[in-house]
């Protein structure tokens, strides 16, 4: 199983616009961050994990040359606004896009992309075929994909686990049954935002605290705003087996 991170920033990217601070001012590639999404290579197939507005960058970067199904974690702008550009794969394919959501964000979809699901049906329109997924385990062929529900401030996303890889963003809360879900994982891809606290995202500190205590093999701090600090700084405070991820980070796993 071979995971690429598409990105690890925050909503607003990093660097941020009309900002100065010292990490949107970083010549650091590690400290540039696109909005968070990951692809995931497994059995054959190409699984990408939100499509933010950075899609398309991210898929030219990586010359990505298919995309078999998209799953999205929740409705938010970052998480679903490049969806348009899933049409290159759709031309390549001759096949509609699979799509694995909850109901919520499947009624999100259609409103943001009326045009996509209109009987009008316009030429060269992206073609998609939404699945709407509950908190049970579902199979995209022969993969099995098990949804983590958590909170988000008020809002109930997922995360998702495909066999020994976790992964979890926009989360600030998330029960002791969910927990369960993540355990046992080599590599968990966590939130956090900044280590200030936050009302809808894992600061560093709580991301420290839910890693103690599932103690993956590896993991990696995502959707990281330029509140958090320098990449190469903040990684010198963290443990050996936990790091911030940066964009184009590509990990393998032993399935």
């Amino acid at each position: 199983m071979r995971i690429t991170l598409l990105g690890t920033g925050t909503s607003q990217g990093v660097p941020v616009v009309a900002c100065n601070c010292e990490v949107c001012l970083s010549s650091n590639s590690k400290d540039n961050r696109l909005r968070s999404s990951v692809m995931i290579q497994v059995d054959g197939l190409n699984l990408v994990i939100d499509t933010g507005p950075d899609f398309r960058q991210q898929m030219l970067r990586e010359k990505v040359m298919k995309v078999d199904s998209i799953l999205f974690t929740h409705h938010h702008k970052d998480h679903v606004a490049g969806m348009d550009d899933i049409r290159a794969f759709n031309y390549k394919s001759k096949k509609d896009m699979p799509i694995y959501c909850n109901q919520t964000t499947g009624d999100a979809l259609k409103l943001e992309f009326p045009y996509i699901f209109s009987a009008l049906n316009y030429p060269g329109i992206p073609k998609v075929a939404i699945n709407i997924i509950d908190n049970e385990p579902f199979t995209i062929e022969e993969t099995i994909i098990t949804p983590i529900k958590v909170l988000h401030y008020k809002l109930p996303v997922f995360g998702f686990r495909i066999k020994n890889f976790v992964y979890l963003t926009d989360v600030s809360e998330i029960s002791e049954i969910e927990k369960e879900k993540m355990k046992g994982a080599d590599l968990i891809i966590l939130d956090a935002l900044r280590k200030k606290s936050h009302v809808s995202h894992f600061n560093l500190e709580q991301a420290l605290d839910l890693l103690e205590e599932l103690n993956p093999k590896q993991a990696l701090l995502t959707h990281i705003s330029h509140f958090m600090g320098l990449n190469d700084n903040i990684n010198k405070e963290l443990p050996d087996h936990i790091n911030l991820a940066y964009d184009g980070q590509v990990v393998t796993l032993n399935e």
